[in-house]
């Protein structure tokens, strides 16, 4: 039941990768596609330059809005955002977002990895400050210097906009090539680096980076589709926050990407997928290596 359950998140993961990128002839031709649906943000961190993508990134999105800030102000995104996080909270980072896939399946690579524990715990307050200095911050401080409001994190930092859009782009498009320099090697590097963590440490991007994953989590706990609680069955014995490879303290707080990894370790069939508050799930207990399922 677990391995099915993780092979159908993939699907999806798979299938919200797509959706976003159904330009697959830019992949060939090395141009962005800047159709009408260009205006829409996608839930998860998918870059806008991507040469598939059809619609755009909402940190890109939020920071480029800061451009019209003396004319009008973002309610049409700001309140994207605020849907995305009220109807999913961080749902879409365990099942909707393409870089957090590509974690996941360079996580399944048979290496050593590096459990969770005190620091990286608090490197979680990265993503926090990502959020606040990079996307806005910064691109606020250039459009009072200069009227134009850089989006300091992907131009700077991103490594799924360089996996997405800055290598596709460039293999494709040679009349790019003159515009490489150094920030362009420095995001290569990056993005080196971060394929390198992922081999032995579990999502570290969105562990401790993404400000879409921060802005996420704080309608995590009362977002309409997310694992919740059964308070009535639960036993306190502590197996859920155990077994969840993100920096959980409990199920469905800041830290969890609603993966469901919980509700499959649970001896008492506690946890359990809701919408709005009701289960949509079976409950299942989990199964002891003779088979026998643990008592409730």
């Amino acid at each position: 039941m677990a391995r099915i359950a993780i092979v159908k998140r993939h699907i999806v993961q798979l299938l919200a990768a797509l959706l976003y990128n159904l330009n697959l002839p830019g992949f060939a031709t090395g141009q962005i596609y800047d159709g009408p649906s260009k205006a829409i943000c996608a839930p998860g961190l998918n870059c806008y330059s991507c040469p598939g993508a059809v619609l755009a990134c909402p940190i890109g999105s939020l920071s480029a809005s800061l451009n019209d800030l003396d004319r009008k102000l973002p309610f049409y995104l700001v309140g994207t955002l605020l849907a995305f996080g009220a109807l999913f909270g961080r749902t879409i980072c365990g099942w909707a977002c393409p870089f957090g896939m590509i974690q996941d399946l360079l996580d399944r690579i048979p290496l050593p990895k590096l459990g969770k524990n005190k620091i990286t715990r608090r490197l979680t307050g990265l993503k926090y400050l990502m959020l606040i200095v990079l996307v806005i911050l910064v691109p606020l401080g250039f459009w009072l210097l200069t009227d134009v409001a850089y989006p300091a994190f992907c131009g700077w930092i991103c490594p799924a906009g360089t996996l997405e859009a800055g290598i596709p782009l460039t293999l494709a498009n040679q009349s790019l090539h003159m515009f490489l320099g150094p920030l362009f090697s420095w995001k290569i590097a990056l993005l080196i680096a971060f394929i390198i963590a992922c081999l032995f440490i579990y999502r570290p991007f969105c562990r401790f980076i993404c400000p879409l994953g921060a802005l996420l989590s704080f309608f995590n706990r009362f977002s309409l589709l997310g694992y919740r609680v059964d308070r009535s069955r639960c036993t306190n014995c502590g197996d859920c926050v155990e077994n969840c490879k993100m920096d959980v303290h409990e199920v469905s707080d800041r830290e969890c990407i609603q993966c469901g990894k919980c509700a499959m370790q649970c001896p008492s069939a506690a946890i359990r997928f809701c919408v709005a508050g009701r289960p949509v799930t079976e409950a299942q207990p989990r199964e002891t290596d003779g088979g026998s399922k643990a008592p409730l």
